[in-house]
């Protein structure tokens, strides 16, 4: 499979969150590392997996009318 490899300011335009948001408070709670990005040859760069973070993304999205993605693997649930 194919991956679509994109840095943090690329992946802020697609999901239209802050890039600082996404470094601060999105990586390593919501998007992990090896499912979410990587860190090629072990450097600073991180690089997002796009079709990965989709599909978790629209999983979320389809399971409920709010629902956000925990660490786990489940699902936080919102009140309707």
């Amino acid at each position: 499979m194919d991956f679509t490899y994109l840095t943090t300011e690329e992946l802020s335009e697609r999901i239209k969150y802050n890039p600082r948001t996404i470094r601060n408070e999105l990586k390593d709670s919501v998007l992990l590392e090896g499912r979410h990005y990587i860190r090629p040859f072990g450097q600073r760069k991180i690089l997002f997996i796009w079709e990965n973070i989709e599909e978790d993304m629209y999983k979320a999205s389809e399971s409920s009318d709010f629902a956000v993605p925990m660490a786990n693997g489940g699902l936080c649930l919102g009140l309707h």
